[in-house]
C-alpha cells in the first residue's frame, strides 16, 4: 500500500524535507472534508510525536509545499501523529509490526467472501506492492482457515492494534 495520485506526489516531496528535521512520513492523504484537507501522519524514529513536533514539521513543510504548488486550490495543512490505531502503509510499517495484531482490508474477498481480517502479523514475503503477509487470525470463524496469506496489492487499508511499533 502507497500513496497515488497527488499523495504520492506530496509523499515524495514529504519524505526528504520531514527527515531533514528528524521526522518519519507515515501516510500523506488528501481528503476532501470541509474543503480539501492535506493529512500528514509523521512520527520521531522512536515513534513518539508531540504538538511540538507537529508545529516544526508543519513550518518545515508549509513553505516547500507551497513552492511546489501540488494540491489545485485551497487546503488545509494537518499534521498529526499515526495515534493508536497506525496506519500501516510501507513494507517497512508491515515488517515492523510482525508480531502485533492488526486489522486488514482488501479490496477484493477472497475465496470464501471474506475482505475484512483481524489477527497477529506472522510474516512478510517480497518487496512493494508484490509482497505477501501472512496473518494468524483472530477473528476466524471454525470453518475459516486460521492462517491466511494476503497479497500486499489487494490491501486498502491496514491498521497496528498496537499503539508503539
Amino acid at each position: 500500500m502507497v500513496e497515488t495520485g497527488v499523495a504520492a506526489r506530496v509523499a515524495a516531496l514529504t519524505i526528504p524535507v520531514l527527515e531533514q528535521v528528524g521526522y518519519r512520513l507515515v501516510r500523506a492523504r488528501l481528503l476532501a472534508q470541509n474543503g480539501q484537507t492535506l493529512q500528514i501522519m509523521a512520527e520521531r524514529p522512536d515513534g513518539t510525536m508531540t504538538v511540538a513536533d507537529c508545529e516544526a514539521a508543519s513550518q518545515a513543510l508549509s513553505p516547500e509545499l507551497d513552492v511546489a504548488d501540488l494540491i489545485p486550490g485551497e487546503y488545509r495543512l494537518e499534521i498529526s501523529s499515526p495515534g493508536i490505531d497506525r496506519p500501516l502503509v510501507r513494507v517497512s510499517d508491515f515488517r515492523r509490526a510482525i508480531g502485533h495484531e492488526a486489522k486488514i482490508e482488501l479490496a477484493h474477498a477472497l475465496e470464501g467472501g471474506r475482505k475484512r481480517f483481524r489477527g497477529e502479523i506472522m510474516a512478510l514475503e517480497g518487496e512493494g506492492r508484490d509482497a505477501i503477509l501472512t496473518l494468524a487470525r483472530s477473528d476466524a470463524q471454525a470453518e475459516e482457515e486460521r492462517t491466511v496469506r494476503l497479497p500486499c496489492v489487494t490491501l486498502t487499508k491496514a491498521s497496528s492494534c498496537s499503539p508503539r511499533l
